[in-house]
């Protein structure tokens, strides 16, 4: 019963993703998107475009229409949040990368019960790409089978890592600290939660995000997609966390590095540099 709502569930998140990526590359390639932002009001570095708004606000309407029991946990927007069903949405993951033209941006969509990610799908519209798992069906990319890598903290490892003012965390000389010790290759693409999807895809050997505040929507996809892809997600310190509330960061890997990541940042924290 629970499995095949959950497919149910799965497929819905699936043509909404399929819709917000009509809706990405209509100002991505049709639309000069650079006239079509609004500017920060204050000094935060986040930024905000019509297709972020406007995805945000399609995807409550539809959950409104199919699921009206179920809460909508935005970016932009939100509505019934404490239901015990609720879609967490990151309309356009990378906005900055969004408006500079660079083809990294992603939507993405969870689907928690009581703060647990049961379904998850992230799009990449550029390479039509669409990653998808729900709880104890696996990980897929356009339907093939995806795993994480076996891969442990080396110089043959690629290491995702994100930092900008104003995240919950500053884990900078953790990573500094990791690459020169392992030689390890570290870069930051610009969209966490496509990060995310290459982890589950074998491509990286992990995820390092330091977001609090509203950042569950960047990695609550992601939480089901790694995981079923044989991956491990937490938070920062390695304990479990619900992904329809503001997060404590996240680390999101293969599970072989796990522990290393953990162990380190948790030395930083006694240390009070964290």
């Amino acid at each position: 019963m629970i499995e095949q709502q959950n497919k149910d569930y799965l497929e819905f998140a699936k043509v909404v993703a399929y819709e917000a990526g009509e809706i990405m590359r209509e100002y991505y390639y049709k639309k000069n998107i650079k006239n079509h932002y609004k500017k920060p009001t204050n000094d935060a570095v986040e930024v905000v475009t019509e297709a972020d708004e406007k995805i945000n606000r399609w995807v409550i309407e539809r959950v409104k229409q199919r699921f009206p029991d179920h809460g909508v946990y935005g970016e932009e927007e939100s509505y019934n949040r404490d239901s015990e069903y609720v879609w967490v949405c990151d309309p356009i993951d990378g906005t900055n990368p969004f408006i500079m033209g660079l083809m990294v941006s992603v939507f993405s969509l969870a689907l928690t019960r009581n703060g647990v990610p049961e379904v998850g799908v992230i799009y990449d519209f550029h390479g039509n790409k669409l990653y998808e798992s729900m709880v104890g069906g696996g990980a897929f990319m356009n339907g093939k089978q995806i795993h994480v890598n076996n891969l442990g903290l080396e110089p043959k490892a690629r290491f995702n890592a994100d930092w900008w003012v104003g995240a919950g965390y500053d884990p900078v000389p953790v990573i500094h600290q990791l690459a020169l010790d392992t030689g390890m290759y570290v870069l930051t693409i610009g969209s966490i939660a496509h990060a995310c999807a290459l982890v589950a895809k074998g491509e990286f050997v992990a995820s390092l995000f330091p977001g609090t505040e509203g950042k569950n929507v960047d990695v609550a996809a992601a939480k089901v997609i790694i995981e079923e892809a044989g991956g491990k997600v937490t938070d920062i310190f390695g304990k479990e966390q619900r992904y329809d509330r503001p997060i404590e960061g996240a680390i999101l890997s293969n599970g072989i590095v796990h522990n290393e990541i953990v162990e380190r940042l948790m030395v930083l924290r006694e240390e009070k540099r964290l």
